[in-house]
């Protein structure tokens, strides 16, 4: 086939034009801005675009498919083409739902956690030979790509997000899924640009719940208030089971799973993570995995790229990174980090990027997030205001909406690295936190002059 992908440099975008090539299909693309991975990554495989922008004439009636991304407008020209040419457009879980309607659909959806339980979930399932394609959200070891699609695997385990699929599919990717086996981790308002009403967006995981296949299997977990809700009135024809934290101790720096089989050491740690740890496993026993194999392969997963992602150490200090943004995932991260290493302070630093966290309107659901950092510190580019064309927020209005008075906040970046040279750090502990990349700080580079 003949297919082309308007705002091909997205995470998930370029991944799925690469297998697509892989598979023998003529794949091209274009956007706006391309930069790496996706550039590299492209560039690798032969399909980076010859000059960035969005042309008519990259349209013709040769195309069998147009696969369009959320980065793309409505006015969009190659959009604008295809709809004039009668070409077929999907966004891409609609064009993932096509390729997979014959194969078992398990989705993974949830405001936090969705990334690593799917990738326990797919880490699991390869350390038991099954055969399966997936879609992932990042990269996770020991798959080359976030996206696989074949003709003959059986199972198919997505990601499901919550965010709209297209410029002209505004749903949310997840209700294109149909699946039949699905988890939810959790409900906790984000993406205020898109879901503005917090009802609204709670909405959107009543009707993930109901657009299960008929005799499907849903597990959720059963400490979110906004599920229990959900599921006290549920009666869709699908099989409902709830988990919660599994059972564990932590002795050193190390968590164990404590099962029927004996103990199992961790190379992941959280509150968080046991509770992930024990809906991956719900989903895994629904596909025929037993309960000691699962316990065999998920004590040698390390997580999934950027969630709670180990750096580097030495003998007093240890570095971690990790993608939390959102208040819950922002508490959760912080709060794993402090417990699994009580012994030591923490330096917790996150960035304000996306446009929730951005947004006055939104800030005050920080309020007590980082209360379990010794130093907790808050950055933001103040470019990155520019580039959303949002209004800049005053220090005094971010220190009043996280309610902590040990709060240290930074807009420059050589600020930030500067305080963070400046700290002993004997028994002190470093966590990143951010989905943008604090202004352009050389992580790797800092690590090294922390440890020296």
């Amino acid at each position: 086939m003949n297919i082309h992908f308007i705002a091909i440099g997205g995470a998930v975008m370029h991944n799925l034009a690469i297998v697509l090539s892989r598979k023998g299909n003529v794949v091209t693309g274009s956007d706006d801005k391309i930069i790496d991975p996706a550039k590299a990554n492209l560039e690798k495989e032969g399909i980076l675009p010859n000059k960035l922008g969005f042309y008519a004439d990259n349209i013709n009636k040769g195309l069998d498919a147009v696969i369009l991304g959320m980065h793309a407008r409505e006015d969009n020209p190659e959009l604008m083409e295809a709809q004039r040419l009668g070409i077929k457009i999907y966004s891409f879980p609609e064009y993932l739902y096509e390729v997979s309607k014959n194969k078992q659909r398990v989705v993974i959806a949830g405001s936090h956690g969705k990334t690593t339980i799917t990738s326990m979930v797919m880490h699991v399932l390869k350390e038991t030979d099954y055969k399966f394609d997936y879609l992932v959200g990042a990269k996770v070891k020991g798959f080359d790509t976030s996206v696989k699609i074949t003709e003959d695997a059986p199972i198919i385990v997505l990601e499901g997000d919550e965010y709209l699929a297209s410029p002209i599919n505004r749903e949310p990717k997840f209700m294109f899924y149909k699946p039949n086996v699905a988890l939810i981790s959790g409900v906790a308002w984000d993406h205020i640009n898109v879901f503005p009403d917090y009802d609204d967006y709670v909405e959107q995981f009543k009707k993930f719940a109901y657009s299960m296949e008929p005799w499907g299997f849903l597990t959720w977990f059963e400490e979110d208030e906004e599920l229990k809700r959900i599921f006290h009135t549920y009666d869709a024809k699908a099989r409902t089971r709830a988990y919660g934290t599994h059972d564990h101790v932590i002795r050193g720096n190390t968590t164990y799973l404590r099962t029927s089989f004996g103990e199992f050491a961790l190379k992941i740690f959280g509150e968080h993570n046991l509770q992930n740890i024990s809906g991956a496993k719900n989903v895994c026993n629904e596909l025929g995995v037993f309960d000691e194999d699962f316990y065999k392969a998920i004590s040698t997963f390390e997580g999934a790229a950027n969630r709670m992602q180990f750096v580097a150490k030495n003998d007093l200090t240890t570095i971690y990174k990790d993608f939390a943004h959102s208040p819950s995932k922002l508490k959760a991260t912080v709060n794993a980090m402090s417990r699994q290493f009580k012994d030591d302070e923490l330096v917790a630093v996150m960035e304000l990027h996306t446009f929730s966290s951005l947004s006055k309107d939104f800030l005050e659901q920080y309020a007590g997030t980082m209360n379990e950092a010794d130093i907790p510190v808050v950055f933001y580019d103040r470019e990155t205001f520019k580039h959303k064309n949002m209004p800049l927020l005053e220090e005094s209005f971010v220190t009043d909406a996280f309610k902590n008075e040990h709060l240290n906040i930074f807009t420059n970046r050589e600020d930030l690295r500067s305080f963070l040279l400046s700290q002993n750090w004997q028994r002190k502990n470093l966590l990143l936190m951010s989905s943008g990349n604090f202004g352009g700080l050389d992580i790797d580079a800092l690590s090294k002059e922390i440890l020296g």
